[in-house]
């Protein structure tokens, strides 16, 4: 009998599994942009624990091994950062990341209040790209980050109501209409 990917909420226990996988992962997205320093090849396990502690991170789970992880950030103006979306090699191309996606998009509106997501991605990265698009995020900026690597920022809104603010005292629409 196999075993189905589920995805929650990562624990402090996961946190070596996913550094790994985002090593293993981010080495295609450095080849093709030719900048081995990027953040996630150089991340240290104690930086990847304050992100445990401090944001949203889901994982994938195919049994006990990670094989996906995303994470989100909340900051004050309702605008949701998601970073570091990566998938096992071996589990690509089988929607995987989408629902990584999802997951992580529900958790930080629902728990975080998110009002809009933004991501960034390699402008190389055509698959990324595509995946974002294809999720509803549109690129709003292009820029140099470095001398050879094109960052495209992405944006979406997620679909939250902002709570409307309440009117002051006094009579309202209805009821001056019903007096006039």
């Amino acid at each position: 009998m196999g075993t189905s990917v589920t995805i929650s909420a990562a624990t402090d226990q996961e946190a070596e599994q996913i550094l790994k996988l985002q090593y293993l992962c981010y080495q295609q997205e450095a080849a093709l942009h030719d900048d081995y320093g990027i953040e996630p090849l150089t991340q240290t396990l104690q930086a990847l624990r304050a992100e445990l502690g401090e944001g949203c991170v889901v994982v994938a789970r195919l049994g006990e091994e990670v094989v996906g992880s995303v994470r989100g950030t909340v900051g004050e103006d309702g605008t949701a950062r998601i970073a570091k979306l990566i998938v096992h090699p071996r589990m690509r191309r089988h929607g995987l990341g989408g629902r990584l996606l999802d997951a992580v998009e529900r958790r930080l509106a629902d728990e975080h209040a998110a009002l809009r997501y933004r991501l960034f991605a390699g402008q190389r990265g055509d698959g990324n790209l595509r995946l974002y698009r294809n999720h509803g995020y549109a690129p709003v900026a292009t820029e140099e980050s470095g001398s050879r690597r094109g960052v495209v920022t992405l944006e979406k809104e997620s679909g939250r109501q902002v709570a409307p603010v309440a009117a002051p005292a006094g009579p309202g629409v209805g009821e001056l209409a019903a007096q006039a």
